[in-house]
């Protein structure tokens, strides 16, 4: 299907730099209202199932804990962990699966279309779950079904997204551009969670409508206004060369704002026409198998394989952990887990900007991510021993968790997958962009639906044994991106080389 303007777009002024604001604030939005509308099912955990009981024994180990009437069925027994695990293995892992299809489909249809109607229907379905309170429903196969349809639903989100902005921007500065604009996840995990922590004391329902609200008015707005591609309201991109050659044209502001994109055609504005090259149409779809075999795609998918089985543990599992872990001998009620969960995100947001940024000076995004990944794991050794000991230590190092977690996980899943969409292998195909990412983050979505299922069980034994799991997973994913690694030091060597040679 042919991309269409939207029905407001003639309204608008036809300027490149009011356009690209316009686009990276829509969309920015647009994905911190998904995200947000993620979090109820991680703030609520603690509410549905197993409480902590008045003796300050472990419920979890605890034969008659179902006894007390706490919590909410099928949740609150002894096995309630496992249900909550199992409830988000469905929401993730019917995500994950649908990641695959969406890059294709956003690929061959209107990404506004797409985008929009995929945020509607997924505002639908949060709203259902927490009608599950209203109606007084317990049955786990409901909740379930509920969130396979929320996971194939929000799929649509991420490759639209990112096909949408880097349809729009060029890859100079695109580290430092995505490393901000990707700060809507943690954005929207601040969002979502201050918001169903906040409505916890209302019900929890309360707590999955007004998220859901919020994504259904963001879905109205991306279908009033979204350009997907400045052809369609007939602006262009101009390359380096050409920005050069433009009398009175602020190249300095251009690039600093990342406009600039690849090509490097010396031809005039006037003259410029769409990508061609050895018969491929730059408006064709590439092939999945085919954009499997694109050069680094596969080992940053396992990266984000692993790094987003960690990001998506401390995602859906850590205001349950936090609620159920004294800070310094005090539990901590339900409303201020989940508030102070939202620590974790801020850090997320640093996180994402500095990987970014590193990532840009160093021309080296693989070596940033297993520099973050690396640190990573003394900064969860040290949560998990000293996070009790005080607020204030609680705080700075799950600040610092945060950090560090999520920024190869940002960093992947914007300018890495836009790179790898746009490289020069494929030959001018534009568009590509939505199937590398819908496989790239599709993989990673395997990882996150995995994480959370395998903490459902193991913390039964001990959060020792899922930090474990964790600092595993992180190892795993730095050395899955050694031959990029590699790759990357050679190539800068033979820079540092050649420009020896040239002085």
């Amino acid at each position: 299907m042919a991309p269409k303007s939207p029905p407001f777009s003639s309204l608008l002024p036809k300027n490149l730099i009011f356009h690209q604001t316009l686009i990276l604030t829509i969309t920015f939005f647009a994905y911190a209202s998904l995200h947000a509308s993620r979090k109820p099912p991680s703030i609520v955990k603690s509410v549905l199932g197993p409480e902590i009981s008045i003796n300050g024994t472990n419920p979890l180990q605890d034969s008659t804990f179902s006894q007390l009437g706490l919590g909410w069925p099928p949740f609150n027994g002894t096995l309630g962990t496992h249900r909550l695990g199992e409830l988000d293995l469905a929401f993730l892992s019917s995500y994950a699966i649908g990641m695959f299809f969406s890059g294709h489909f956003a690929d061959t249809t209107d990404l506004r279309l797409f985008l929009s109607s995929g945020m509607l229907l997924s505002a639908v379905f949060t709203v259902a779950f927490g009608c599950g309170y209203w109606f007084s429903i317990h049955s786990f196969l409901y909740f379930v079904l509920v969130q396979i349809f929320c996971g194939v639903f929000q799929s649509t989100g991420w490759p639209s997204v990112i096909a949408v902005v880097g349809n729009w921007f060029g890859k100079s500065k695109r580290g430092l551009i995505m490393g901000v604009w990707t700060s809507h996840t943690s954005i929207g995990n601040i969002m979502g969670s201050v918001v169903a922590s906040s409505m916890l004391k209302y019900g929890w329902g309360w707590s999955f409508f007004w998220p859901g609200f919020f994504l259904f008015l963001i879905g109205i707005i991306v279908y009033l206004f979204l350009v997907v591609s400045p052809e369609l309201i007939g602006l262009k991109i101009p390359s380096e060369i050409e920005l050069n050659s433009i009398e009175g044209y602020d190249h300095g502001e251009v690039e600093r704002l990342g406009l600039l994109n690849e090509s490097k055609d010396s031809k005039s504005l006037e003259e410029v026409k769409p990508l061609e090259q050895e018969g491929m149409d730059s408006t064709n779809a590439i092939g999945f198998i085919e954009a499997w075999k694109l050069p680094g795609v596969a080992s940053f998918a396992i990266c984000l394989f692993f790094s987003k089985l960690v990001a998506y543990t401390f995602l859906y599992w850590l205001p349950f952990y936090i609620r159920h872990t004294a800070v310094a001998g005090v539990h901590l009620s339900h409303e201020t887990a989940g508030m102070l969960s939202t620590i974790f995100d801020f850090g997320g947001v640093l996180g994402g900007v500095l990987a970014g940024l590193i990532s840009d000076k160093l021309e080296a995004r693989a070596i940033t991510s297993v520099s973050f990944l690396l640190l990573s794991v003394p900064s969860l050794v040290l949560y998990r021993v000293y996070g009790s000991t005080s607020m204030f230590t609680n705080n700075i190092l799950m600040f610092l968790s945060g950090s560090l977690v999520n920024g190869p996980y940002a960093l992947i899943t914007t300018a890495v997958a836009a790179d790898l969409g746009t490289q020069t292998a494929i030959r001018g195909n534009s568009r590509a962009l939505a199937t590398v990412t819908a496989i790239i983050d599709g993989t990673g979505s395997i990882g996150a639906a995995i994480g959370p299922l395998l903490v459902g069980y193991i913390s039964t034994s001990g959060w020792n044994t899922v930090f474990a799991m964790l600092i595993a997973s992180i190892f795993i994913a730095a050395l899955s991106l050694i031959p990029v690694v590699k790759s990357e030091i050679t190539e800068r060597k033979s820079r540092i080389q050649m420009n020896g040679t040239a002085h």
